[in-house]
C-alpha cells in the first residue's frame, strides 16, 4: 500500500499542532482548568498533597540511602583494618616458627651431607670388596687368610654403612615431614 504525499503532510501538521512544541506554563494551565471547572480544585489540592508526600518520602529515602552508604563505607573500612590486623598477626606467627624451620633445614642439610658421605664410603668399600674377591679368584696373593679376614671386615663394614644409610634415610624423611607440617 502506497502512502500519498498529501497524507504525510497532513499527519505532520496534526502532530505539530498537538503538543510537540515547547511545554506550557503549569500555572496558566491550572488557572485555565479551574476557570472551566471550579470543582477540580479539590482534585488539584489532593494532587498537591500527594506530590508533597511523595517529595517527603523521596527525601526520606535519600537520607536513609546516604546513611546506609555511610555505614557500608565504614564497614568496608573496618573489614580492611581487620584484614590488615590479622595479616600482621599471621606474619608474627610465621616469624615465631622461623627459627624452628631454620633449625630443621640445617638438620636436613647436615643429614643429607652425612648420607652422601656414607654412600661415598659404601661405594669405595664396594670397589675394595670387588678387588679382594677378584684377587681371591685369580689366586694372585699367597696370604689367603689375611684376604679372607679383610674381606669379612669389609663386608661387616658394608652392612654397618647400609644400616646407617637406612637410618639416615628415615631421619631425612622425618625432617622433611616436620618441615612440611610447619609450612602448612
Amino acid at each position: 500500500m502506497r502512502v500519498s504525499p498529501l497524507r504525510v503532510m497532513l499527519g505532520a501538521l496534526i502532530v505539530s499542532a498537538s503538543g510537540c512544541g515547547p511545554p506550557a506554563d503549569p500555572q496558566k494551565l491550572r488557572e485555565e482548568a479551574l476557570q472551566a471547572d471550579p470543582g477540580f480544585a479539590e482534585v488539584l489540592e489532593l494532587r498537591d498533597e500527594q506530590a508533597n508526600r511523595i517529595g517527603l518520602l523521596e527525601r526520606e529515602f535519600d537520607l536513609k540511602r546516604t546513611q546506609a552508604e555511610g555505614r557500608i563505607a565504614q564497614l568496608r573500612k573496618d573489614v580492611k583494618e581487620a584484614r590488615q590486623h590479622v595479616e600482621q598477626k599471621i606474619q608474627k606467627s610465621r616469624a615465631a616458627l622461623q627459627p624452628d624451620i631454620d633449625r630443621l633445614r640445617l638438620a636436613l642439610s647436615m643429614a643429607n651431607d652425612e648420607r652422601q658421605a656414607k654412600r661415598a664410603q659404601r661405594a669405595s668399600l664396594t670397589r675394595s670388596i670387588g678387588r679382594l674377591k677378584n684377587a681371591l679368584k685369580t689366586g694372585e696373593t699367597a696370604d689367603r687368610t689375611s684376604i679372607d679376614r679383610e674381606l669379612y671386615d669389609f663386608l661387616q663394614e658394608s652392612q654397618r654403612l647400609d644400616r646407617e644409610v637406612h637410618t639416615l634415610n628415615e631421619h631425612i624423611r622425618l625432617l622433611k615431614i616436620k618441615l612440611l607440617l610447619l609450612r602448612l
